[in-house]
């Protein structure tokens, strides 16, 4: 990775070359039995050099401004059609599979993920960050295929959702590996949080988005722009949510297109430029990740899941009124959800940060899409599961509060370490 930042005129070192010894003369001396002179040498040595900074760029903020917007249109085309679910069935004839397809297709579309780490890692940022947009709009454009056979037109969304899933390796695990790159190691934890939330930000917009825009099929909506709710306006005002998000994708793939570096011209840190383990080396690596200790990410990522756990177990035993007698409203469902999920996405870039700094030096992309890709793993089968078996969910209540217990007891037990933080902080003074 340190090899790579530019052209060779651009380059320059880090870290300075060992010192090394110069020679210099002394007078010279008269030789054996008055013989000729001769010159005589002593190594003098030269002064160390402190170690040269690393250097930020302003068009940082602007690569992850890109790089945000992508993880937020990602986000909110994969969560498109389950707001709207009951005005989908009724325009396009959908039937529970079929919505429940459409939202399996997201971690589904992690079946490359080790394709784009590999990617990420060996092409840099530009490439993979054009390759993932492209497919994003393609995926964004078969959506809006006006066909009049809705067998065809179901096909044609259930392709662009598949490629819109295939995106999320990507904007998923590319946070921390763009903070190395691009921003300084007092910058980095803040650049991970931004550009990995705004995923699930997008995510979340769709149950604003959706239900703004779409009316209900049974006439229960009471927003002004809803009033109308027969099959025709339906399906118009899908389609209309469905270009509109078109053009969003492809606006982010044409900046994206005109101006996304792979990485500046100097880097940001010692750590962005150090060497990184190979692609092999580093999944060996990544299964010994228990043996290492310190820090302080562990101590906020335990708050963050004490939280969680609390705030999930509130909720479970609230609906669970009729036992415990805790009052059941608007307003308690509301706080505790609200809490449940601040506590839990804040919690997604401090682990990813205190797991990058743990397995250091393997690299980033390859890290994170290890974690994402496990962790979409389980959610396909939990999604499968629940495809096939819907009659009783009140067991779902208790499985939350027990996922978050467990990932603290777990958290609680891993070692950490900070060894990249410690190549900037302590080398590079």
């Amino acid at each position: 990775m340190g090899l790579g930042w530019s052209s060779a005129e651009e380059r320059q070192p880090l870290l300075p070359p060992p010192p090394q010894q110069q020679q210099r003369r002394r007078p010279q001396a008269r030789g054996p039995a008055g013989g000729p002179a001769v010159p005589t040498a002593v190594p003098v040595p030269v002064r160390r050099l402190a170690p040269l900074a690393g250097r930020v760029y302003g068009r940082r903020w602007l690569v992850l401004l890109l790089f945000s917007l992508l993880g937020f249109a990602q986000g909110l085309v994969w969560n498109s059609w389950g707001p709207i679910q009951n005005s989908a069935r009724l325009a396009f004839g959908f039937s529970g599979w079929d919505i429940a397809l459409l939202v399996f297709w997201g971690p589904i579309g992690f079946a490359p993920c080790f394709f784009f780490m590999w990617l990420m890692d060996k092409k840099g940022l530009r490439v993979t960050v054009l390759l993932t947009s492209s497919l994003m709009v393609l995926g964004a454009g078969l959506r809006c295929v006006p066909v009049s056979d809705l067998e065809i037109r179901k096909k044609l969304i259930h392709g662009g959702q598949l490629l819109n899933g295939l995106a999320g390796p990507t904007v998923m695990n590319a946070a921390p590996f763009l903070s190395t790159t691009w921003f300084s190691p007092d910058e980095r934890a803040t650049a991970t949080a931004i550009a990995s939330l705004l995923n699930y930000l997008g995510a979340a917009g769709a149950f604003l988005v959706g239900p703004l825009v779409v009316p209900s099929p049974n006439g229960t909506s009471h927003l002004p722009l809803v009033s109308q709710s027969n099959t025709e306006h339906i399906k118009d005002r899908i389609e209309a949510v469905l270009y509109a998000e078109f053009g969003m994708v492809s606006l982010i793939f044409s900046a994206a297109l005109a101006y996304f570096p792979s990485r500046p011209p100097f880097p940001p840190s010692v750590a962005a430029a150090s060497q990184r383990l190979s692609y092999r080396r580093s999944f060996c690596r990544l299964l010994r990740f228990a043996d290492f200790i310190r820090g302080m990410l562990k101590f906020i990522l335990l708050l963050l899941l004490s939280g969680a756990t609390l705030a999930s177990t509130w909720f479970t035993l609230t609906c669970l009124t009729s036992v415990t007698h805790l009052p059941l409203t608007t307003a308690t469902l509301y706080t505790s959800c609200i809490l449940l999920g601040i506590f839990l996405n804040s919690s997604v870039p401090i682990f990813f940060e205190l797991f990058v700094e743990t397995v250091y030096p393997v690299p980033e992309g390859i890290t994170c899409g290890v974690v994402t890709f496990l962790s979409n793993v389980f959610m396909g089968v939990l999604l499968f599961f629940l495809t096939f078996y819907h009659t009783e969910f009140s067991w779902f209540n208790w499985c939350l509060p027990g996922s978050c217990l467990l990932s603290l007891l777990l958290i609680l037990c891993f070692r950490e370490s900070y060894d990249r933080l410690y190549l900037d902080v302590v080398v590079s003074v």
